[in-house]
């Protein structure tokens, strides 16, 4: 199969260009040549997807399969159709589990789970664009396949607050300083290894029965959230100093966490895997976060420029924590 990536080297679409490279697949990414991460293998193709006058080369080509990895608004959509429309036999919108009902009103999410996040811009765009490209499918034949990562990781650490692309949380709990956990710890949540994601996704590409279809690949792992930061101090060589704030109020002190928690992380979440696993019967999650968070901790370590922390980010916590202790 001739397979075009838009994007391709991030957090959670590098391993599945990988795998996808495994399975032999003859694999072009488009992207500014300005990754940090390389794909061996795969054919570059330079270019901006938001720049058409860039796309001279793209343009002369015809696919099997597309997958943007980067599309979050509905302009991005109606961009997208233009180009590959009659161009490619799959198209493929990387959406989000987000776009889940918030708050839910049944904690066990299948893909007839309702659309609905009004608490969230990103996830309210992601929901535009699953309309607009059901629309495309259902009078055009547009050959859509949605999917909706959850929580996952490879070179981030997965948390609910405190920087997901950052080393902020980690460098709090090695100096020892508080971190905050919302509510009482107690609710559940999955953190899915991108490797193990890559395993269900790659099953999708060229996937006839997928079209028109919608699919959350995640992890069946159910951790609360302090066995979460538990396991991470831990693989980290130290204990966490865990304050539990409830997440209204940690929202009100810093509304920036909204997105991220009130409308994502604040409440439990199960994630059916029954229809990815009855279309791609191959695919299982087998890297538990005991092992993945290693993984990751060893990538950072690898490079201590890969450890970003973020002043605002620390800024936040302790406004949160000024905030609570003072009350």
């Amino acid at each position: 199969m001739k397979i075009l990536f838009i994007g391709g080297t991030g957090n959670i679409s590098a391993p599945s260009s990988r795998l996808a490279l495994e399975k032999g697949i003859d694999l072009y990414l488009l992207n500014r040549g300005k990754a940090n991460v390389e794909i061996a293998g795969a054919k570059t193709i330079l270019g901006d997807i938001n720049r058409p006058e860039e796309l001279t080369e793209l343009k002369k080509h015809e696919w099997d399969v597309v997958v943007n990895w980067i599309a979050f608004t509905a302009e991005d959509i109606e961009r997208d159709i233009a180009l590959f429309k009659g161009k490619t036999k799959q198209y493929i919108f990387i959406s989000s589990a987000s776009c889940y009902q918030t708050p839910l009103s049944y904690p066990v999410i299948t893909e007839s789970t309702p659309l609905y996040n009004n608490l969230w811009d990103y996830s309210n765009d992601k929901i535009k664009c699953e309309d607009r490209l059901m629309k495309a499918y259902r009078e055009d034949g547009f050959p859509i396949t949605i999917v909706r990562p959850s929580l996952t990781y490879d070179i981030v650490i997965p948390i609910a607050i405190g920087g997901f692309n950052e080393y902020t949380t980690a460098d709090r709990i090695l100096k020892g300083k508080e971190i905050i956990i919302h509510g009482d710890g107690t609710s559940l949540w999955t953190v899915t290894h991108a490797d193990d994601f890559a395993e269900g996704f790659v099953g999708l590409l060229g996937l006839t029965q997928a079209i028109g279809h919608a699919f959350h690949i995640t992890s069946d792992e159910v951790l609360t959230w302090n066995m979460i930061y538990k396991i991470l101090a831990e693989s980290l060589g130290k204990e966490a100093n865990i304050v539990h704030i409830a997440s209204d109020f940690i929202c009100k002190i810093e509304p920036d966490f909204t997105g991220t928690l009130l409308a994502d992380k604040a409440e439990s979440v199960i994630f059916d895997n029954t229809k990815i696993k009855t279309f791609v019967p191959a695919f299982k999650a087998t890297i538990p976060f005991t092992e993945g968070i290693k993984r990751t901790l060893k990538w950072l370590d690898e490079n201590p420029e890969r450890k970003f922390i973020n002043p605002e980010t620390e800024a936040q916590i302790e406004n949160v924590l000024k905030a609570y202790h003072g009350l």
